[in-house]
């Protein structure tokens, strides 16, 4: 398939154009590539180990969550050059795409990580510049912190920790991927029971146990790996390109 109509596709499919993000994040194309696309490689982040096990693996097109650029215009010298120089020589093209792919109804982070909970989803939530980046919903019955925080972990493949702020009963429940302890204020006012996340700060830490929500914080890597590989089966139902989640996990 030509990497222009992936590129044009994913750009309708995932809501790019015009989606509010991070004032230095950048969705769609990053780097330039072949012409033609059979091979896809999904990962979290556009890390120089995740781009050489790109190149190493045949990938025509490398689909990451967190992109190359965070910080604004900046020199393409040291790290920043190496890893353009390895898409460049190895033939891999870029495609990032942030908060549109934590929000996505379909292929989100949030929605798939509520799904895969059994959560019965109610609606979105987590304001961010005029658009909700997170999805909320009912657990069915009710479930003690342990107990959901052992169904995370199976989800997850990792260890959760929680911060037991909430009810004993658990029941209404909301999922921000990444770094979601800012909308902590939010999901109190909201009324829910507790927030799954990937990690907070420690101020965030104290808000979740004096206004009263219980929050799971399953690592802001682990949250995020949902999207692209959904990203990559959709490409390969949809298309018939072969796909392959490169997995180079940060611990955090």
């Amino acid at each position: 398939m030509k990497l222009e109509s992936i590129f044009q596709y994913l750009n309708g499919l995932l809501l790019v154009e015009g989606y509010p993000d991070y004032p230095r994040a950048l969705n769609g194309m990053q780097v330039d590539g072949p012409g033609e696309v059979g091979h896809v490689a999904v990962a979290v982040d556009a890390s120089e180990a995740t781009i050489s096990e790109a190149v190493d693996r045949g990938a025509d097109l490398l689909i990451v969550h967190h992109g190359l650029f965070w910080k604004g215009l900046q020199p393409v010298t040291g790290r920043h050059f190496q890893k353009i120089r390895k898409l460049i020589e190895g033939q891999v093209a870029l495609y990032s795409c942030h908060l549109p792919l934590d929000s996505h109804p379909e292929v989100g982070n949030c929605i798939l990580m509520a799904r895969a909970l059994g959560l019965k989803i109610e609606g979105p939530f987590g304001e961010h510049q005029g658009v909700n980046v997170g999805w909320w919903g009912r657990k069915e019955g009710g479930v003690a912190s342990v107990a959901l925080a052992s169904e995370l972990e199976l989800v997850l493949k990792g260890p959760v920790r929680v911060i037991e702020g909430g009810p004993e009963v658990i029941e209404r429940i909301g999922v921000v991927t990444g770094a979601g302890g800012s909308f902590i204020e939010e999901s109190v006012g909201l009324g829910l029971d507790a927030l799954i996340t990937g990690e907070v700060s420690h101020a965030e830490y104290l808000d979740a146990v004096e206004m009263g929500i219980s929050v799971l914080l399953g690592g802001h890597y682990a949250t995020e790996t949902l999207g692209v590989k959904a990203v990559g089966a959709h490409l390969e139902e949809r298309f018939g390109l072969t796909w392959e989640f490169l997995e180079q996990p940060t611990g955090f």
